[in-house]
């Protein structure tokens, strides 16, 4: 069977992968660009000029092997943007997932088809139906899911996520969306690796146990 795969994701020392409030000119709210500056450098995301050390080798890892993402309504959108018929998403005519691509939100609206191959599918769905459908989607190969942190959680926390990796990044945010809340004792479930790199980053690597003891928890832990 595919793998459910998330890589990433940045996350600030006190566990926020988004800041406060978001908005059509502010994304991440209040913490602006400064989560995601360490992939900025790269050559994954600036090209040829970019650095190829270890951050690079981390971030390359998002697309081998993707057939389908997943993702949650405040990834795709603004709040709001299920208000407004025009809105196709953050990205331009040519979104990056060159997949079909599934947005969770509790307005469903028909497809999406976009330039080089992403269609985003809109799903009012619990995150096992929402996996199914993305594997079957996926022709064989692994579902990444792509955030944001209210969505990352909610799959982890249905024992749904093979591999995991979040980027701590040294600041401080101390308002917006946790990714650890009801989390607890997740090391139980997973292999840990943190790696370290010049940039100041520390990247957390979170792999299934091979006995298989991922689960469910219930809702609050």
């Amino acid at each position: 069977m595919s793998l459910t795969r998330i890589h990433n994701l940045s996350i600030s020392l006190d566990g926020f992968a988004t800041g406060e409030p978001q908005s059509r000119q502010a994304p991440f709210g209040h913490a602006g660009e400064r989560l995601h500056e360490w992939m900025f450098a790269t050559r994954f995301w600036a090209g040829a000029g970019g650095a190829i050390g270890a951050d690079h080798a981390f971030a390359a890892r998002h697309e081998a092997g993707i057939g389908a993402e997943i993702m949650g309504a405040n990834k795709f959108g603004p709040p709001g943007w299920q208000d407004d018929p025009d809105w196709k998403g953050w990205w331009g005519p040519n979104p990056p997932f060159h997949t079909p691509t599934f947005v969770l939100t509790h307005r469903p609206r028909p497809p999406l088809e976009m330039a080089g191959g992403t269609t985003f599918h809109f799903l009012d769905a619990a995150p096992a139906e929402a996996l199914q459908a993305a594997r079957k989607a996926a022709g064989g190969q692994d579902v990444r899911i792509g955030g944001g942190a209210t969505v990352v959680r909610e799959f982890i926390a249905a024992g749904l996520v093979d591999h995991i990796h979040l980027v701590q990044v040294p600041i401080v945010l101390g308002r917006g969306v946790r990714v650890w809340d009801g989390l607890e004792a997740l090391e139980r479930d997973y292999a840990i690796e943190a790696v370290s790199t010049p940039s100041g980053v520390t990247h957390l690597t979170f792999m299934r146990r091979a006995d298989g003891a991922a689960r469910a928890r219930p809702a609050g832990g």
